[in-house]
């Protein structure tokens, strides 16, 4: 595990977003397609109006990138909730991806159809490899949470599939998500983690017991790939440093 710390969240976001083209770059050196995973929420809305601009907009070969997402809530495209259309409106409408290669979890259809299409997607593109995607995006919540894996769910314990989808009781909505499985045969996971409210939940992820039902955060351990945190000094005032 890699700990980079900025001083704030505007650095933090300019950090990523530099370590994400050199990374990009470098992966497309040895192979054809780059497969990246976004994440939902606000944290990364910043991060991904930089990569939208110069010079990252032009250093980028964006139409070699695959994009996946990580969870979705089963609210329509139209829902400024919905996790696919934040991506469109601050990234993919303002580079030039192929609009074959984006993935989103759809929505126009019953939760339990769209992770089993999904999942099926998932293992037709990364049948026969030894690693899934090339990297995934993730944020992690004040309660430890990270993707739609919530404290206390079974689906935090999920070991064979890829994709599932369940009642959030206490959103009163469905969720979508990848799963622990697909994700720790990630080439690479990044977490991106911001402000004081996150701090203790961060120390107990990194440095505590591993207790999964508390932090479920912890279930993603890449089996053989990289893991990296991108945090803010205000997340990282817990931890042992």
């Amino acid at each position: 595990m890699e700990l980079h710390v900025a001083k704030d969240t505007h650095q933090l976001s300019e950090n990523l977003a530099a370590w994400l083209s050199n990374y990009i770059q470098s992966k497309l050196q040895t192979q054809e397609r780059f497969t990246f995973v976004l994440s939902g929420g606000n944290t990364p809305k910043a991060l991904y109006a930089l990569l939208a601009k110069a010079p990252y907009n032009q250093m980028i070969e964006w139409e070699k990138l695959h994009f996946f997402w990580g969870d979705e809530r089963a609210v329509p495209y139209e829902d400024s909730r919905n996790n696919a259309r934040m991506a469109f409106d601050v990234l993919l409408n303002h580079v030039p991806v192929n609009p074959e290669n984006i993935h989103p979890m759809l929505t126009d259809r019953e939760p339990e159809q769209s992770a089993k299409e999904y999942e099926a997607t998932l293992h037709r593109y990364f049948k026969g490899q030894e690693n899934t995607f090339d990297l995934v995006l993730l944020g992690m919540g004040d309660d430890g949470h990270t993707l739609s894996l919530f404290p206390g769910l079974p689906i935090v314990h999920e070991n064979k599939k890829w994709a599932s989808a369940f009642f959030l009781d206490a959103q009163d909505m469905y969720r979508i998500t990848l799963t622990a499985p697909v994700v720790n045969l990630a080439s690479c996971i990044v977490f991106l983690a911001t402000g004081e409210g996150k701090a203790l939940t961060l120390k107990s992820v990194i440095e505590g017991v591993y207790n999964p039902d508390v932090y479920p955060s912890q279930v993603i351990k890449p089996e053989n790939g990289e893991l990296h945190w991108f945090v803010d000094e205000a997340a990282a005032g817990a931890l042992d440093r």
